[in-house]
């Protein structure tokens, strides 16, 4: 049985898009389809860890179109390993 899927899109949207498709030979509607399909195939090949990757790296993404990421410069990242080892090193001198 085949699912009916609706979604709104501005005027201009809609016209650019159906003279999109209508270059490519196809309805707007069956871009939409074929666009809808491409994306359930590409859902079912991911592993679970590609999935769990893929929601992780969104989630990234995410965080700076907010504003909320914090970025940590490449020296700041070397200096704060380095006290991290030695930390670790003088747990375990004798």
């Amino acid at each position: 049985m085949d699912t009916r899927i609706q979604f709104r899109i501005s005027e201009d949207q809609k016209q650019l898009a159906q003279e999109a498709a209508r270059l490519r030979g196809k309805t707007l509607s069956e871009a939409c389809r074929e666009f809808a399909e491409q994306l359930a195939s590409e859902a079912v090949k991911m592993t679970p860890h590609e999935k769990w990757l893929k929601r992780k790296v969104d989630e990234a993404f995410d965080k700076v179109d907010s504003g909320e990421a914090n970025f940590t410069s490449h020296s700041e990242v070397k200096s704060l390993m380095e006290m991290k080892k030695e930390e670790i090193r003088s747990k375990y001198k004798a």
